[in-house]
């Protein structure tokens, strides 16, 4: 946007479905949180990002927050959303700034500035980071995905605000998920419902082939197709526990005893590198860390980027990263055999890599390759063997969302979608396993 003679102009030119229109022109009501809940892909986050443009015209208050599970999640969903946020929307009268309370874009309006915050509230702390800060509004970016203290500590950070507006996307969550009881039924929520029949982008021809691979699973056309709120049946990680398996940090009790990585890669496909870190715990038993993870996917962010340059940042930027947080050398780098692209990469920037144990030979009892695989994995999520660390970077939001999304089909085959961090989860706990698990082999 630019600024003259105290008006607001887009230079975007954009075309809206008539949804996006009515989402961004209808009027702002006080006191109200407006939900914007659908498909993936279905135009809503654009049209929250225009209507949150508008809003922060017109409001008179100084301060507001974007939050999502990560900050960084925040500044791609709704500052950057691939060149239709705000930061493109008031091009040329806004700026990144950092100040006592944080990052934030900085935007010239005609009712003068604006200060919009963006933090992330992915873990129970998450509050800290805003407590005390007066806001005009926030903004939730996929706010099932944002822990219930962090929200509801966003809510009342707005009891004084002039107008009090507050906004939220979301895929369908679970109908069980606490931030329908919790938030929705206890704010006056206004909800609108989204499909790609919204999204005026997305051709004819790409959603028939995107109803063909969806109509492989009921739980995934109900959810990604119709947008519908359902019980995930199938969802092969399901005994996952967001309190049990995840922690702020490993205990200092544990000791230490290796850090080693897996991964899975490809251009078209996501690439997915985790860092873990295997302790010994007082009792003696062995637990798996995952305490951060490298994450890229050219299908969904838009950019395309070489296996040179993956290679690149995985040995430059990553691994660092993890050394300089666990003051750890690591033992093993595994890859998925299948993606020799990555693992020349790699080894020409330095770092010698093996084939990960993808299955491939594993038989035991009824199951075979993959589902022996799973089956372990599902083990030792269930004893709480398995845990996420949460982190400030490389953190964890992808693996998360294909925990939901990886499901069997109705003959209880695990269906080829949503898979890529699970697929370097398996790998990481079949070695983990082999290793220091007797008697699940």
């Amino acid at each position: 946007m630019e600024l003259e003679q105290g008006k607001v102009f887009c230079c975007l030119i954009v075309k809206f479905s008539s949804k996006q229109i009515e989402t961004i022109t209808r009027p702002f009501k006080d006191n109200s949180l407006e939900v914007l809940e659908g498909s993936p892909r279905s135009g809503k986050t654009t049209a929250g990002a225009f209507r949150y443009a508008r809003f922060l015209i017109e409001t008179e208050d100084e301060n507001h927050l974007i939050l999502g599970f990560s900050q960084e999640q925040a500044y791609k969903l709704l500052i950057e959303s691939d060149g239709m946020g705000l930061l493109h929307i008031f091009a040329g009268c806004c700026k990144l700034k950092d100040d006592e309370n944080g990052k934030h874009l900085l935007i010239q309006t005609p009712k003068g500035i604006r200060r919009v915050y963006y933090k992330g509230g992915g873990d129970n702390a998450s509050f800290k980071s805003f407590q005390g800060l007066s806001l005009g509004s926030v903004y939730f970016c996929e706010i099932d995905l944002i822990t219930i203290p962090t929200i509801q500590e966003a809510l009342r950070r707005t009891f004084a605000s002039k107008l009090r507006v507050h906004f939220a996307d979301l895929n369908p969550p679970s109908p069980q998920h606490p931030v329908i009881r919790e938030v929705f039924e206890v704010q006056n929520t206004i909800w609108s419902h989204w499909t790609m029949d919204d999204n005026p982008v997305i051709t004819e021809e790409r959603k028939q082939e995107l109803f063909k691979i969806l109509s492989k699973n009921p739980f995934l056309l109900e959810r990604d197709w119709y947008g519908h709120r359902c019980i995930p049946q199938g969802v092969i990680y399901s005994m996952f526990d967001y309190n049990e398996n995840i922690v702020d940090s490993i205990p200092e009790d544990e000791q230490k005893i290796e850090m080693f990585f897996t991964g899975d890669g490809g251009i078209q496909d996501a690439t997915s590198i985790g860092c873990h870190i295997v302790t010994r715990r007082k009792d003696g038993k062995f637990c798996l860390y995952c305490v951060a993870e490298y994450w890229y996917s050219g299908s969904e962010t838009g950019i395309k980027k070489a296996m040179s340059i993956q290679a690149k940042e995985i040995a430059r930027e990553f691994v660092p990263y993890c050394f300089n947080k666990t003051q750890m050398n690591y033992s093993e780098f595994l890859i998925d055999p299948a993606c020799l692209p990555l693992r020349e990469e790699l080894e020409l920037n330095g770092i010698q890599t093996r084939g990960a144990d993808n299955n491939a030979h594993d038989i035991k009892g009824s199951s075979k390759g993959i589902e022996v695989g799973i089956q372990r994995a599902q083990s030792l999520i269930t004893q709480r063997l398995f845990k996420l660390v949460n982190t400030d970077k490389y953190d964890h939001y992808n693996f998360l969302k294909e925990l939901t999304m990886y499901v069997v089909d109705a003959h209880g085959k695990p269906v080829d979608l949503y898979n890529h961090s699970c697929d370097r989860f398996r790998y990481a706990c079949n070695y983990f396993i082999r290793n220091y698990i007797k008697g699940m082999i």
